[in-house]
């Protein structure tokens, strides 16, 4: 999984100052409320998810192996948690791993390239291998995982993703992710 991630201008421009601490939160009297944060704080518990046995975190140059941005204005909000790290144990040993802690979040799937791997190909809460949802995020570049082998659970607006790539020095880098979308004035999207 590669972490680098797009979002449109206006969330990454005030992600941004939130980075830089010139914005936390703004409330007024009128009803209006503006909150963001954006640090390298996020853990596997974080995500809800345990972390793989003897895994460490893996960092790539400049990027950290932890992200944690969150956005919201009045009731739209956006909620991004994802952290790296690498293992010796092959990538089908680190999604073996993962089915069943990412069952307490619905059903599994699982994807490879973007296209559904086996006979599930949507779950029974609408969640599919793309990500793309109206102008929504975008993870490389694309809307689905293209560039990763992943298994995915939870509702399409809010999901956890388990994507591994197997790096060229015999380890497997693998991702954890808990991804929260805004709600569409249409969407009857429960919490879990």
């Amino acid at each position: 999984m590669n972490n680098r991630f797009r979002f449109p201008l206006q969330v990454a421009a005030l992600s941004a100052l939130a980075l830089t601490g010139a914005i936390s939160s703004v409330a007024q009297d009128s009803g209006f409320n503006l909150d963001i944060h954006a640090n390298a704080h996020a853990t596997a518990k974080d995500i809800g998810l345990p972390l793989y046995p003897g895994a460490t975190p893996w960092k790539d140059g400049d990027n950290d192996s932890a992200a944690n941005l969150g956005f919201g204005v009045n009731g739209f909000h956006f909620g991004l948690l994802a952290v790296s790290f690498s293992t010796t144990d092959s990538p089908a040993r680190v999604l073996d791993y993962y089915r069943k802690p990412l069952s307490h979040y619905g059903e599994v799937l699982e994807c490879d390239k973007g296209k559904p791997v086996g006979a599930l190909t949507v779950t029974h809460s609408g969640l599919t291998c793309s990500g793309t949802k109206d102008g929504g995020i975008t993870i490389n570049g694309n809307g689905d995982s293209a560039n990763d082998h992943e298994l995915r659970a939870g509702t399409p607006l809010r999901y956890r993703v388990v994507g591994i790539s197997e790096l060229k020095d015999g380890k497997t880098k693998f991702g954890l992710v808990y991804l929260e979308l805004p709600k569409d004035s249409d969407s009857r999207d429960s919490k879990d």
